[in-house]
């Protein structure tokens, strides 16, 4: 049978206070008493149990990442290294997909399964910082992806006005003028204006190009079948454009196959940037350019946020930003 703390006590011929003391580092404890705790521990093989441990602070050590849509590569990604940073912490994750439903998102934001966990990740997909009381959310929050505006609860994010701009930029610098932008100019399901097609606007007018209302095709989602039937659109115009931004490399996806179907060769006569840097960016034919979020970062910064939210939840609410880098690949 497993050993308990009380098999370790009475091998080590002390209280299970003592044990707990010496098992959560408290420096109450005399060195020889812990040095035959340690002792006892190690001959028993204990480990303590963390579902005590939780229960003895309060806590289910059950943590809810709310994502809109775990199909998405990005946020299956995302969803890969929060688990890591969780596992640091000895947290399970319970993965909630929203299927960018307001009503699924204020339901975790107003702690409907408060006794089930302890706090919630989220990437607010239909609900914005306004949704949010002003006294924050019923339990630990920590939101990110998306712009914060005013931090009513923790956010994490990255600069997409400034990945936007950057995106464009790399085109223009490289001698193509007829830029055309890919993606909806609001966040789908919310009244979020895309700050990266903000960055676009703002690429074009630093260049002294105006922004031509045909270049700018609205893609419902961020689907590779969106991206595919806006590229078949701006190819149709008399003028089509010689390069695309796509505010996801899923729209890049759909883009390059329109271009290559139109007989057009990506790169060439039409360069293409993503956004997001999933994996299959890069084995593409030919290999996407695109932003890169630091994702591992984003999840070590959310994670950690969640934390010290647990730890204290009387702390001002902050913003954390992540790394995001254009990558340069054969697309453009």
């Amino acid at each position: 049978m497993r050993a308990s703390l009380k098999d370790v006590a009475a091998r080590a011929g002390v209280s299970t206070m003592t044990v707990s003391n010496v098992l959560n580092n408290k420096a109450s404890v005399a060195p020889a008493t812990r040095e035959r705790v340690q002792a006892a521990v190690a001959e028993l093989g204990y480990r303590p149990s963390l579902s005590a441990r939780n229960l003895a602070r309060g806590r289910s050590g059950v943590v809810a990442l709310a994502l809109p849509e775990i199909s998405i590569p990005y946020f299956a990604e995302l969803a890969g290294h929060m688990m890591v940073e969780a596992e640091k912490r000895d947290w399970t994750l319970a993965v909630e997909q929203t299927n960018y439903d307001r009503e699924r998102e204020m339901a975790l934001l107003s702690g409907g399964r408060g006794h089930l966990i302890d706090g919630v990740l989220m990437f607010p997909s239909a609900v914005s910082a306004e949704d949010i009381p002003e006294g924050g959310s019923a339990l630990p929050t920590v939101l990110f992806g998306n712009p914060a505006g005013e931090p009513v609860v923790d956010h994490v994010v990255i600069d997409n006005a400034a990945a936007g701009q950057q995106a464009t930029a790399h085109l223009l610098e490289s001698g193509r003028r007829r830029v055309a932008l890919i993606g909806p100019s609001y966040e789908p399901r919310s009244r979020r204006q895309s700050p990266r097609v903000a960055g676009y606007r703002r690429a074009l007018k630093a260049a002294g190009i105006a922004v031509e209302r045909d270049y700018t095709e609205q893609g419902g989602l961020y689907s590779r079948e969106d991206g595919e039937h806006a590229m078949e659109r701006l190819l149709a115009l008399k003028t089509p454009p010689d390069a695309v931004v796509c505010l996801s490399d899923l729209l890049a996806m759909g883009a390059m196959r329109a271009i290559q179907r139109s007989g057009r060769r990506v790169g060439d006569e039409v360069a293409v940037v993503g956004f997001d840097d999933i994996e299959d960016s890069a084995y593409l034919t030919p290999s996407l350019t695109t932003m890169r979020p630091d994702k591992a970062q984003l999840a070590e910064l959310a994670i950690d946020a969640l934390d010290k939210r647990l730890s204290d939840d009387t702390a001002t609410p902050q913003v954390w930003r992540a790394r995001c880098e254009l990558v340069v690949r054969d697309s453009a």
